[in-house]
C-alpha cells in the first residue's frame, strides 16, 4: 500500500490484529486506537511521522505487542504505557526512529514487558532506575543513542534477561561486580561506550553466553586470568581496543564453537600455540596492534586453520620479515581465506609467491609495510581479488600489465555469484562513514587499487582500460612517467582517481569528461599542461586538484587559456624528441650505406680496371682544364669592365 494517512487504514470492527507493516504508508498517528480488543500493533517498516501522542493508548488496555520500528516518528518515548493504559504489554519497539530526549519513568510498571527496543535514535541521560523493576525482561536494546552514565547494580534483578545491547552509547563507569548473576544472559554488546575497569570475575558464570562484545571502551587487566573455558557456548568474543594486558589466553582454545576472536588494540604478548587450530569453526580472526611475535610460525599454524575466511594482523609482529617461500613449504593452506590485512607492521621483504594459491581471497592489505621489489604479474591471475592496498611501501619496477586482467574488476558478476557473505563481527575502519556500524558483507567494499607512495616507475598501462568495475584507483607519490591514457575515460565507475606527485606529462585527455561518478580527483604536481578540459566534472574539484603543473590553464585554476600554439608546439617537440634517437639511427645507417657506395663503388672500380683507371684520370684532367679555361676569361671579363 502506497500514501494516505494511517487513520484510513485503521480497523473499524472488533479485530484483534492491526498489521500494516512493510508498506509506503505515510502520517501521522491518530489520537487514540479506536477499539480496545487491539492486541497487536504493528506499524513497522514505513513513513509515518510525528510525536506518538499520549493519548494513543486510551483503549490499549489489552494491548501486548507496539512495533513502530524503522519510521521517522520523533518526540518521546511513551514510556508511561503501562503506568496508565496497558499493564499487560510483552513487546516495545521503537527502534530505528528519530525519538529523543530522556527515557522517562513508567516501564517499571510493565509487570509482563520481555522485550523493550529504542536502538537508532536520538535517546540521552540515564537509563531510567526503574527499567530494573520489569523482572520478566529477557531483551534490552537501546544501541547508537546518546545515553550516559553507568550501568546500575540492580540490573541483577533481571535474572531473566538474555540479551543486553547497549552498543555505541557514552556509558562509563564500571561492569557491575555481580553481573554473572545473570545466568541466562546470551548476548552482552556494550562495545563503543567509556566503560572502564576489569572484567568482573562473575561474569564467568554466565555459562551461556554466546556473543561477548566489550570492544572500544577502556577495559584493563590481565585477559590470560579470565577463564573463558566455561563459555561452552560461545562464537563470538570482541575485546578490540581496550587496555588488556598478559598473554593469549590459551582456556580459549576450550571455546570450540568460537567463529570470531577480536583482540586488536590492546597490548597482549606471546606466540600463538598449535591448540588454536581446535576452533574448527573460527572464520574470523584479528589480531592487530598488540605485541605478539613470530609472525612466520603463526601463519605456519594458522594456514591450517580451515574455516578461516578473515585474518587481520596489522600493527603486530612489528619489524618482522614477511613469511617467504621457503618458510611455507608444501603450503596448501589457507584455502578458504576471503581478507587478509598485514597492514602496519613495518614488514621486510618481497611479496611472497605462496599469496598466488590463496584462489579465494578477495581483499589484500600491505600498506605501510618496508616491502621491496616489483609487483608480482601473477596478482593479475587471482580470480575473486577486487581489493588491492599496496600503499606506502618501497615497491619498485613498473605497473604489470597483468594486473588489468582481474577477472572481478573486468568481468560483471551475475546475480546469483554476487557475494553476501558478512563478516562475523563489524568493521571498524575509514570505510565506515557513521557511528553505524554494522556487519560489513563483502560487496559492500569498493574495488579498489591502491599503489600510492611507492618507487613505481615507467608508464601508466593503456591497459588499465579493460577494469571496467574499478572504482578507486589511487597511483599518487610514485615516479611515473609518460601520458595519463584516454583510456581511463573507460572506467565509467571510478569514483577516486588520484595520480599526483608523479611525472606525468602531456593534456588531461578530453575523453575524462565522461567519468561522472568521481568523488575525489587529483592530478597535483605533474608536468601536465594545456586546458582543463571545460563543462565537465573535473573543472568542479577545487584548485588544490591541479596545481604543481605550470603549464595547466583555465577553470578552477585562476590562470586563463591563450592560444593553443605554444602547447601545440610543445606537443610536436615532444614527439620530436620521443622520435629523435629513431631519426638518429636511421641517419648513420644511411650515412654508412652511401660511403659503402659512394666509394667503392667508384674507387673500387679503378683499383680492379686498369683501362677505366686510364679514362677515369683523364676524364678528371679535362675537367680541370675546362674550370681553368672558364676561370681565367671570367677574370679577363670582370678587368676589362673596371677599366672602361
Amino acid at each position: 500500500m502506497v500514501g494516505s494517512p494511517i487513520c484510513s487504514y485503521l480497523p473499524k470492527g472488533s479485530k484483534e490484529i492491526l498489521d500494516l507493516s512493510y508498506n509506503h504508508l505515510y502520517g501521522e498517528l491518530p489520537l487514540s486506537l479506536p477499539s480496545s480488543k487491539i492486541r497487536k500493533v504493528d506499524l513497522s517498516s514505513n513513513h509515518f511521522f510525528g510525536a506518538i501522542p499520549s493519548s494513543f493508548f486510551q483503549q490499549a488496555s489489552n494491548l501486548i505487542s507496539f512495533n513502530v520500528s524503522n519510521n521517522t516518528f520523533t518526540g518521546y518515548v511513551p514510556s508511561s504505557i503501562c503506568l496508565h493504559y496497558s499493564p499487560f504489554v510483552r513487546l516495545l519497539d521503537f527502534s530505528s526512529n528519530q525519538f529523543s530526549g530522556n527515557l522517562a519513568l513508567g516501564l517499571g510498571e510493565c509487570s509482563e514487558l520481555q522485550v523493550f527496543r529504542a536502538g537508532h535514535n536520538n535517546l540521552s541521560g540515564l537509563l531510567p532506575e526503574d527499567i530494573y523493576n520489569a523482572t520478566k525482561l529477557k531483551e534490552i536494546a537501546l544501541p547508537i543513542n546518546s545515553l550516559r552514565g553507568a550501568i546500575s547494580d540492580k540490573i541483577v534483578n533481571l535474572t531473566n534477561l538474555k540479551i543486553l545491547d547497549l552498543n555505541l552509547n557514552q556509558l562509563s563507569g564500571k561492569l557491575p561486580l555481580n553481573l554473572g548473576k545473570l545466568s541466562k544472559l546470551k548476548f552482552l554488546t556494550v562495545d563503543f561506550n567509556n566503560l572502564e575497569g576489569t572484567i568482573p570475575t562473575s561474569l564467568m558464570n554466565c555459562t551461556n553466553l554466546v556473543e561477548l562484545c566489550l570492544g572500544i571502551n577502556n577495559f584493563e587487566g590481565d585477559i590470560s586470568m579470565l577463564n573463558f573455558s566455561r563459555f561452552s557456548q560461545l562464537t563470538k568474543l570482541d575485546l578490540r581496543y581496550n587496555n588488556f594486558t598478559g598473554m593469549f589466553p590459551v582456556s580459549l582454545y576450550s571455546c570450540r564453537y568460537l567463529k570470531a576472536i577480536a583482540l586488536t588494540g590492546n597490548h597482549i604478548e606471546g606466540q600463538i600455540q598449535i591448540e588454536i587450530l581446535s576452533l574448527k569453526s573460527l572464520s574470523f580472526l584479528t589480531l592487530g596492534s598488540n605485541r605478539f611475535t613470530n609472525l612466520t610460525g603463526t601463519m605456519k599454524i594458522l594456514m591450517s586453520c580451515k574455516s578461516l575466511q578473515t585474518l587481520s594482523l596489522v600493527g603486530s609482529f612489528v619489524g618482522e620479515g614477511m613469511p617467504f617461500d621457503d618458510d611455507m613449504v608444501d603450503f596448501d593452506g589457507f584455502q578458504n581465506l576471503r581478507a587478509l590485512n598485514m597492514a602496519g607492521t613495518n614488514l621486510t621483504g618481497e611479496i611472497p609467491v605462496w599469496l598466488s594459491k590463496l584462489k579465494n581471497l578477495e581483499i589484500l592489505i600491505l600498506a605501510f609495510n618496508q616491502i621491496t621489489g616489483p609487483i608480482p604479474s601473477w596478482l593479475g591471475n587471482l580470480p575473486r581479488l577486487f581489493f588491492i592496498n599496496l600503499s606506502y611501501n618501497r615497491i619498485s619496477g613498473e605497473f604489470p600489465k597483468q594486473l588489468c586482467r582481474l577477472p572481478r574488476l573486468v568481468y560483471e558478476p551475475i546475480a546469483s555469484q554476487v557475494d553476501q557473505y558478512e563478516f562475523e563481527l563489524p568493521v571498524y575502519s575509514s570505510l565506515t562513514t557513521n557511528r553505524n556500524f554494522q556487519p560489513y558483507k563483502f560487496s559492500l567494499f569498493p574495488t579498489m587499487i591502491d599503489l600510492s607512495n611507492n618507487n613505481i616507475v615507467g608508464d601508466i598501462p593503456t591497459e588499465i582500460g579493460q577494469l571496467h568495475l574499478l572504482r578507486q584507483l589511487a597511483l599518487y607519490s610514485n615516479n611515473f612517467s609518460g601520458v595519463i591514457p584516454d583510456q581511463i575515460s573507460n572506467l565509467q565507475n571510478l569514483e577516486v582517481l588520484d595520480l599526483s606527485m608523479n611525472h606525468l606529462s602531456g593534456r588531461i585527455p578530453l575523453s575524462m569528461a565522461s567519468l561522472t561518478f568521481l568523488k575525489k580527483f587529483n592530478v597535483s604536481y605533474n608536468n601536465l599542461g594545456g586546458p582543463i578540459p571545460t563543462s565537465t566534472q573535473i573543472q568542479t574539484f577545487n584548485t588544490s586538484a591541479f596545481e604543481g603543473n605550470p603549464k595547466l590553464c583555465g577553470a578552477p585554476l585562476p590562470n586563463k587559456c591563450g592560444s593553443n600554439k605554444g602547447i601545440d608546439e610543445d606537443d610536436t617537440n615532444n614527439e620530436d624528441l620521443d622520435n629523435e634517437p629513431h631519426q638518429l639511427l636511421w641517419f648513420y645507417i644511411f650515412t654508412a650505406l652511401g660511403f659503402i657506395v659512394g666509394f667503392w663503388g667508384v674507387c673500387g672500380s679503378l683499383v680492379v680496371n686498369k683501362t677505366w683507371r686510364y679514362i677515369y684520370f683523364q676524364f678528371i684532367d679535362n675537367i680541370q682544364d675546362r674550370l681553368y679555361v672558364m676561370i681565367i676569361m671570367r677574370i679577363n671579363t670582370m678587368k676589362r669592365r673596371l677599366r672602361g
